[in-house]
């Protein structure tokens, strides 16, 4: 993301305005450069996250806006009518979505909060929640029970199926949100955590849990993928995840015959699982 000299003035402002102390009333200043920060989000011209070559880096001013955003925010009765009340901040109302922006809500009691981006093509299955600063691209599909988290980067024509939850991580600022890039499929009731990145085109099984604390075995090309103090838990491109055991090795575990879970990669993407994870262009 190169940002614009108008862009770079946003930043420091937003950093400038993060580092104040709190107080109990803000000024326009405040609100200014929030509203101007959401515009930016919602366009998809800055983004928490970015790819740089082949590395994803982390945009802390667009966190630290966004935490600013909370900060600066009221209590506010945001209710439909006597029968649906919800209050929240009164700087994060729902999205403004129209026809002409392309995304697909069906009907049913979704969420997307406002200083998100959602791509073209775009499909929200009731009920789903995007959160603030999301960024979700062109032809994603988002189905029924899926949580997008803070921040959370969301790939081309991915699909999040029923009930996944993509976490985000929006603090610490410096830390990766999660990174789901092109392509992906994400299987029903899955949980991808702490600043995880699934590279283009993996398949995560139904059921499979990726977190920081998680190593996954790869067996096609045996290896252990873990977290690393420099570097998150990262999925190759083209991998297929599925939920497995592994054994204690040591200690009363062993003894009672005890195993804990694991991710394994069992293979690598080919035309058999490209067929069994088509998505019908019909259901867009």
């Amino acid at each position: 993301m190169i940002l614009s000299s108008l862009g770079m003035q946003l930043q420091h402002q937003i950093e400038n305005l993060f580092a104040q102390p709190p107080r109990e009333k803000y000024g326009d200043e405040y609100f200014a450069a929030f509203d101007a920060l959401k515009v930016e989000l919602n366009a998809g011209r800055v983004r928490a996250a970015e790819k740089i070559g082949d590395e994803w880096r982390v945009n802390a001013w667009v966190k630290k806006g966004i935490l600013l955003g909370f900060r600066i925010g009221a209590l506010q009765d945001l209710s439909i009518n006597e029968n649906f009340r919800f209050y929240d901040k009164s700087t994060y109302p729902l999205k403004a979505l129209a026809i002409n922006d392309g995304v697909r809500i069906v009907p049913g009691g979704s969420s997307i909060r406002d200083g998100c981006y959602l791509g073209r093509g775009v499909t929200c299955m009731p009920p789903m929640y995007v959160n603030a600063g999301a960024h979700v691209d062109a032809g994603t599909m988002i189905d029924s029970h899926v949580l997008v988290g803070s921040c959370a980067q969301i790939g081309k024509r991915v699909h999040l199926s029923a009930a996944a939850q993509i976490g985000g991580v929006l603090e610490p600022v410096g830390s990766l949100p999660v990174i789901i890039e092109d392509d992906v499929l994400v299987g029903g009731n899955c949980g991808i955590y702490e600043g995880t990145i699934v590279r283009q085109g993996a398949v995560i099984g139904a059921g499979v849990i990726l977190t920081g604390s998680t190593p996954v075995y790869d067996l096609a090309k045996d290896q252990i993928y873990r977290k690393t103090a420099e570097r998150p838990l990262e999925i190759p491109a083209n991998a297929v995840v599925v939920p497995g055991t592994r054994p204690i090795t040591q200690g009363r575990g062993r003894e009672l015959g005890l195993s804990i879970y694991a991710p394994i990669i069992v293979k690598y993407r080919d035309e058999k699982t490209d067929l069994a994870t088509q998505l019908e262009e019909a259901l867009r």
